[in-house]
């Protein structure tokens, strides 16, 4: 089986899922092609017809995943392929909300095709571009000084005041799984 991956990171969480992505699927014996968005916008539709699987991995940001246009345009053409979208965010698995952006980060017709998932990454405040700094923190604060904040969101609003890494190779087991 062929599996190209296509990603998108700020930071280094999301390339670090598809390195882990691409290792965990060429041990299950799987050709797989790591490449990162900038790069598979060049290729033409024809580069892709190889591929049995194709996975886009992108970041959390204000509810949405970067970079998955790309894949969801490419949806109706590659309906008869094996198709999943990967998030990586700041927020643990576990986080009630994750489940939530994961259901709307697609139509009801992308979801008979594309399979999604979640890994939690972190926050690398030293690698982000200004505007995406500044959100994060603007946000965190908001939490922070939230006066009838749920623990939940005090709990968010701690975690999203400096950098941390709660990254796992673990996460990408469920892909490798769908994906084998």
């Amino acid at each position: 089986m062929k599996t190209i991956i296509v990603y998108t990171s700020q930071t280094g969480f999301t390339k670090r899922y598809g390195e882990w992505l691409t290792e965990g699927l060429k041990a299950k014996g799987q050709e797989v092609l790591l490449l990162p968005l900038k790069e598979a916008k060049k290729k033409a539709d024809s580069f892709f017809e190889g591929a049995d699987a194709i996975v886009f991995g992108g970041w959390a940001m204000g509810g949405n995943i970067v970079g998955s246009d790309w894949l969801k345009s490419k949806v109706p053409m590659w309906k008869e392929k094996k198709l999943a979208l990967f998030c990586v965010g700041g927020s643990p698995n576990e986080n009630p909300d994750v489940a939530i952006a994961l259901d709307r980060a697609l139509s009801d017709e992308e979801k008979e095709y594309v399979k999604v998932f979640y890994c939690q990454g972190g926050i690398a405040y030293e690698k982000m571009k200004l505007p995406s700094k500044l959100a994060m923190k603007a946000f965190a604060g908001m939490l922070n000084k939230k006066k009838d904040a749920t623990e939940q969101e005090r709990k968010m609003g701690e975690m999203l005041s400096h950098s941390y890494d709660i990254a796992d190779p673990k996460y990408v087991d469920p892909i490798v799984e769908y994906l084998s």
